[in-house]
């Protein structure tokens, strides 16, 4: 199973990948669209909310469950992934590059050591 090693990742399978200037790019990792199966909706919030870290803020409905998503890290929405309307199968198709979800400019750069590398991750689902 791929796991980019330029990401840090939450337990709760959601993968961050830093952007620069206090943004980052939120999605679900390659295990958890796996485990959910056929993606078929992707529900996302508006650009310009805020989001609490471990807070909800959207939902990926698969086939077979519904999942909320939740945010790695305080901040605000500064972008969403607008294809996943039409096209909600990139969150199988390519959870980490076209499958993003949302972009967020952190409260606190601080909240990403509190997230787990490459490593710390694989051994997570090792664990499961």
């Amino acid at each position: 199973m791929e796991i980019p090693s330029d990401l840090k990742f939450t337990k709760d399978h959601e993968w961050v990948r830093i952007e620069g200037g206090g943004v980052v790019a939120v999605g679900i990792t390659h295990f958890a669209q796996d485990a959910l199966g056929d993606i078929v909706y992707v529900e996302v919030p508006d650009v310009g909310d805020p989001v609490e870290t471990g807070g909800e803020f959207g939902v990926v409905e698969s086939v077979k469950a519904v999942s909320d998503v939740y945010a790695p890290v305080a901040g605000e929405v500064v972008e969403v992934n607008l294809a996943l309307e039409d096209a909600p199968e990139l969150v199988n198709e390519s959870p980490y590059e076209d499958g993003w979800i949302l972009k967020i400019k952190m409260s606190d750069e601080g909240e990403l050591d509190n997230l787990m590398d490459a490593e710390d991750y694989r051994e997570l689902l090792d664990s499961e």
